[in-house]
């Protein structure tokens, strides 16, 4: 089996100094074999971080201006499963747009999994962030999820949140983590 952490959102240092120790903590117990980081990373010195934890697949978020290299979407096969990486803003006119909907109906993930779809047809999981709304969902087969932002904020109960993704002989399951709790697994 391999475990790969997922991360998003870490916005080091434009929301918070450095990259909450909860998280720090929580990802070296887990011991993940790799990192997902679903952008926003913000900072370089991030990656250079979590790569002592282990190696990182990032994609650039719409806060990423220092990762211009990276790119908006990648699709990686591990352990026969299938996997699609975005952060999920979809460009600046998407986010442009989506910002004003957002604002003036909230958040729904249909306007996510619609945008998201189309990228990875193929992709037996989704992972993203940008919403800042933990999710681990099966919709039509396929698994999407959001690991929610790696700080505390009123989006995740004021809570770091982390996602776990285990993969096995094609198989792919998803949890959920948030500071104060157990690993899940």
């Amino acid at each position: 089996m391999l475990t790969l952490a997922v991360i998003a959102d870490t916005h080091v240092p434009d929301r918070q100094r450095v990259l909450y120790p909860a998280i720090l903590e929580a990802l070296q117990a887990a011991r993940p074999q790799g990192i997902l980081h679903a952008g926003d990373i913000s900072h370089p010195g991030l990656v250079a971080a979590l790569e002592k934890i282990a190696p990182v697949t990032a994609v650039r978020g719409n806060r990423d201006w220092a990762f211009p290299q990276l790119p908006l979407i990648r699709q990686v096969t591990l352990e026969g499963v299938t996997i699609g990486l975005a952060h999920g803003h979809g460009g600046l006119i998407h986010y442009v747009r989506d910002k004003w909907t957002y604002i003036r109906y909230g958040y729904n993930f249909e306007r996510y999994r619609a945008l998201l779809e189309p990228l990875f047809p193929d992709a037996q999981v989704v992972v993203f962030g940008h919403t800042h709304h933990q999710m681990n969902e099966v919709v039509n087969g396929r698994l999407f999820l959001n690991p929610g932002n790696a700080y505390p904020s009123r989006s995740n109960g004021f809570r770091a949140c982390l996602g776990f993704l285990c993969l096995d002989n094609g198989q792919a399951q998803g949890h959920l983590w948030s500071a104060g709790n157990p690993l899940p697994f």
